[in-house]
């Protein structure tokens, strides 16, 4: 039997779930011009804008800008409500006699 062939023809193919986790990226190597070379990088706030960041790369080996990357508010607020919420616990006390 060829493998390529759906062994259930009468099935449709389910719709693959868009994944959430890469909807935000940040680099952590790219290629720098001067040192001719992928060199790890820093990310540092360029400029507050009422509706996004704009985020300046610089090689950590020279100090040049390699890259920039704009979070716009909508996807900052996004990137909020995805992560996990820190649970505080909260010590019982003791009960009086």
């Amino acid at each position: 039997m060829d493998s390529r062939v759906n062994p259930h023809p009468h099935e449709q193919p389910q719709p693959i779930p868009q994944q959430s986790q890469f909807e935000n990226f940040t680099a952590s190597t790219l290629y720098c011009e001067k040192c001719r070379a992928t060199k790890p990088v820093r990310e540092r706030l360029l400029l507050v804008l009422p509706d996004k960041e704009i985020f300046d790369y610089l090689c950590t080996e020279c100090g040049s800008s390699v890259g920039q990357r704009e979070v716009t508010t909508s996807e900052k607020l996004m990137a909020q409500a995805m992560q996990p919420r820190r649970q505080v616990r909260i010590p019982l006390k003791p009960r009086s006699r």
